[in-house]
């Protein structure tokens, strides 16, 4: 994923979700309206998730340290995961209360009336644009992918939260339009709970779904299978190595790969020649997965056993 363009996206929903959550907050102490203060909230806690991201890609393009020689690459990881857990807690939770507490006091919409619908239409139109933006940046890089196989395989965290929050916004924003609308028209402010503790709900699975994938990467994802087809063509591409006796690769972050491999080079070699060898797959291997940045490559002796196919070392030797 470019960098450029996930900030942009990040940026643009910033930028919505502040004007949005002034209006919103303006709308609830006016009419008092459940589903106003919980989309306020909502739109506070998508803020504050969009300058964590911001934070997060900043910290993460520290250089390496003696105690975190690979880099921070994987703070945008940590970050993102953070994101999720405010958008549960801030978000759907509170959501839920507010929709319970209103459940149990119910009261019309007598003031102001118009204000609930106005604002929240004008959110609708606002949080479009922030997400055509996020669509429109994600599919530079989604290519064929489905939408839901680019939210579950996407190694850069930005694009996929940004998607996620400003689906679950006009979503919310429709369910809170609902609740206004059918408080307006019955009188009864148990629909504005109703539609309250829809976006709760809402808020809930979108979080839940944002953790799960978070903390795949967080645990550390290898490459995907294409790209792993691909490093194996490279490493064999040329004369230097015999076969991959056995390779592994793991994202240092959303745009470093590392690649391990055991390689069966020829006995006859010299040490030099192994070398450069070496060195010419190194090439290769970047020239075709550009983020495999971190390459080691342990040359071996492969020698076949009855019964089986080994190499003369054993995994990780």
């Amino acid at each position: 994923m470019s960098a450029s363009g996930g900030t942009r996206a990040i940026i643009a929903a910033l930028l919505a979700n502040l004007g949005i959550a002034v209006t919103k907050f303006v709308a609830y102490l006016l009419t008092s309206s459940s589903s106003m203060l919980a989309e306020s909230i909502h739109s506070v806690a998508d803020s504050g998730n969009q300058a964590l991201l911001l934070l997060g890609g900043k910290r993460a393009r520290r250089a390496a340290t003696p105690q975190h020689p690979f880099g921070y690459g994987r703070e945008r990881y940590v970050y993102a995961f953070i994101v999720s857990i405010v958008l549960f807690s801030l978000g759907g939770l509170f959501a839920l209360y507010e929709a319970w507490h209103k459940w149990s006091d119910p009261h019309g919409i007598t003031a102001w009336q118009w204000v609930p619908v106005t604002v929240l239409v004008a959110a609708i139109v606002m949080e479009s644009f922030s997400f055509r933006t996020a669509i429109r940046e994600s599919n530079l890089v989604r290519g064929g992918e489905s939408w839901a196989r680019f939210v579950r395989r996407s190694k850069a965290p930005e694009l996929p939260v940004v998607l996620l929050e400003d689906f679950g916004a006009l979503v919310g924003l429709v369910f809170a339009l609902f609740g206004v609308g059918m408080t307006l028209i019955t009188g009864d402010g148990r629909w504005d709970a109703a539609g309250t503790a829809m976006i709760g709900l809402l808020l809930v699975t979108i979080a839940i779904v944002l953790a799960v994938e978070t903390k795949s990467l967080l645990l550390g994802e290898g490459a995907e299978p294409a790209d792993v087809s691909v490093i194996e063509q490279a490493v064999t591409a040329g004369p230097e190595v015999e076969r991959i006796i056995h390779m592994k690769t793991l994202y240092l972050g959303p745009e470093e790969l590392m690649v391990a491999a055991k390689v069966a080079v020829a006995r006859c070699e010299t040490a030099e020649e192994v070398a450069r060898g070496i060195d010419a797959v190194e090439a290769r291997i970047r020239a075709a997965v550009p983020v495999a940045r971190v390459i080691y490559l342990e040359p071996d002796i492969y020698q076949a056993r009855a019964g089986s196919s080994t190499a003369s070392g054993r995994p990780g030797s």
